[in-house]
């Protein structure tokens, strides 16, 4: 198994890694809306989501894969009101065929972030 970090994305909250990649699989921790550069967060929901998809990409970027290479997705968000904002950055990101994914609601995420997404990429 062999850790992937960037300093394109934010550093992990914790002991964990940002990612990892075994056997052509690329697993990424869930990642919030956290600007790299700044170390904050946005208030609006929008703005966080557009920041965890770029901070995704990024990621994926360090391994030299693409949205186009997810197979899985899992969502967490604190108000299923957001949900179709979601969907619409999603849409925006992911092409057909649409990766596998669940959306949960949550009571709180770190950092107090409105939204966070992990997802799972295929070489």
């Amino acid at each position: 198994m062999k850790p992937i970090h960037t300093e394109k994305a934010p550093a992990a909250l914790g002991p964990y890694s940002q990612a990892v990649y075994k056997n052509g699989l690329l697993f990424i921790s869930g990642q919030l809306g956290i600007d790299p550069a700044s170390g904050k967060m946005p208030e609006n929901f929008i703005e966080q989501a557009k920041l965890v998809f770029s901070n995704l990409r990024k990621i994926l970027e360090a391994t030299d894969m693409s949205f186009a290479q997810v197979v899985k997705t899992t969502i967490f968000l604190t108000d299923l009101d957001n949900f179709p904002e979601l969907n619409q950055l999603y849409s925006q990101n992911f092409g057909e065929p649409f990766p596998a994914r669940e959306t949960v609601q949550v009571s709180r995420l770190p950092a107090d972030g409105a939204v966070e997404i992990s997802l799972i990429a295929m070489k």
